[in-house]
């Protein structure tokens, strides 16, 4: 039995991993959750349910691919090619929205948003490289942390400068700085070398076809990663589903303007930035599991108050509340979600189980924004009953996650390194 520590890395190679979260989260604020859905809804006359389908048929695609692209970049033990690649296309993709009418714009988004997802597959899997297993909680806080401090740099730059440059304008320069950002990580991080790594080949796809074919079964040796998966699941939907839609709600529910609204934001942004370095340092004292109820319980509390605000006609700044918690509860899920999966996988598997738990945590994306426009459009039920049905998503995994135990494992050597 022994006890796998990757060696000791830079600080260098520690900030330029966690600029790659300030990087790509640039994007998912200014394109996924703010300015692209506001062009949709507000600018263009689009529904919710249509850009809810766009979000939806992106994680479909990554819903039925994630499994495959981890098992190749364990195939071949390299994870920053693979990076490099999904973030150029995402750049390009993302700088070519609002070209030629709503519907190939949402056609961009839906290939842009795809390799926003599949780079964190790679991304994710580097934590690895750049932490031990007693800094990990630090270091992956610190990349939320620094995340969202990306999400307020491209909020504050449309803030600026969206009356100037307009929202195609805006959505040109998330891209510029999303590559910009994101520069450093390819060039600083270095992943040691392995003799198990082998070159793309098609004996490469096929080794990583068999791979997928057996990623459930292996999930199944290890306790509770099922259930955790599952857990992730429910938690991931609503948490996905109101990063899609706060823009949207924001603006027609609580009845802020544009400029309000990404004010908002940005103080929301502000809290997640604290709330992932400070989520970082609870993770390694308490452990991701009781980190993770801890957040758990925060977003019910601010779902509850987002419905009240909208259907008893509450004073809007209440509002103010449920940005401040949301933010916190958001850069927490994640400072002590990564953590919690990599107490459960072993080392030399960590590919194979992130692409499982991307391909969980995308098929939660598939269904979220489909049921949000179900309710809203379909049923014509409401946005406030959509977060309801959000709170209901996350009662569940909370419930679900009591069963998962998150004590640190030592692993045998045949699955250690």
């Amino acid at each position: 039995m022994v006890n796998h520590e990757p060696p000791r890395v830079s600080r260098l190679a520690i900030l330029s991993w966690a600029l790659y979260d300030l990087a790509n989260t640039i994007f998912s604020m200014n394109i996924v959750s703010l300015y692209f859905s506001l062009w949709v809804v507000n600018v263009m006359g689009g529904s919710d349910a249509a850009y809810g389908a766009a979000n939806s048929l992106s994680m479909g695609l990554m819903f039925l691919t994630a499994p495959l692209l981890g098992a190749i970049s364990d195939q071949a033990a390299r994870r920053i090619p693979f990076l490099v690649v999904t973030t150029l296309l995402c750049v390009t993709f993302t700088a070519l929205l609002g070209l030629g009418g709503l519907t190939l714009s949402l056609l961009l988004f839906i290939l842009a948003n795809y390799m926003f997802q599949a780079g964190l597959v790679f991304y994710d899997a580097l934590l690895p490289v750049v932490s031990t297993e007693h800094s990990r909680g630090k270091v992956g806080g610190l990349g939320i942390g620094l995340g969202y401090l990306g999400s307020f740099i491209g909020v504050g730059s449309g803030l600026l400068l969206l009356d100037r440059i307009g929202y195609v304008g805006v959505f040109r320069l998330s891209a510029l700085l999303f590559l910009l950002f994101a520069l450093p990580c390819f060039f600083f991080v270095k992943e040691p070398r392995s003799a198990k790594a082998r070159p793309l080949t098609r004996a490469t796809l096929r080794g990583a076809l068999r791979q997928v074919t057996t990623t459930f079964a292996h999930a199944r040796r290890f306790p509770g990663l099922v259930r955790f998966l599952i857990g992730h699941f429910f938690y991931t939907d609503p948490v996905n589903t109101i990063i899609v839609f706060m823009g949207v709600y924001v603006t027609n529910e609580v009845g802020f303007t544009s400029t309000q609204a990404q004010i908002v934001l940005l103080v929301s942004i502000v809290a997640a930035v604290a709330g992932g370095l400070g989520w970082g340092v609870v993770v390694d004292r308490i452990g991701p599991k009781r980190s993770l109820n801890m957040v758990l319980i925060l977003w019910m509390a601010a779902m509850v108050l987002a419905i009240a605000i909208a259907v008893f006609d509450l004073p809007a700044t209440l509002f103010w509340l449920v940005s401040c918690g949301a933010g916190v509860a958001l850069g927490g899920t994640w400072a002590s979600d990564r953590p919690y999966l990599l107490r459960l996988t072993p080392p030399n598997q960590v590919g194979e189980f992130y692409g499982l738990y991307s391909m969980v945590g995308r098929f939660a994306s598939v269904i979220g924004p489909a049921t949000w426009g179900l309710v809203t459009d379909g049923l014509k039920w409401g946005r406030p009953a959509a977060v309801f049905t959000l709170l209901i998503f996350i009662a569940i995994a909370f419930v679900i996650l009591q069963g998962v135990d998150d004590r640190p494992r030592v692993w045998a050597a045949s699955v250690a390194s």
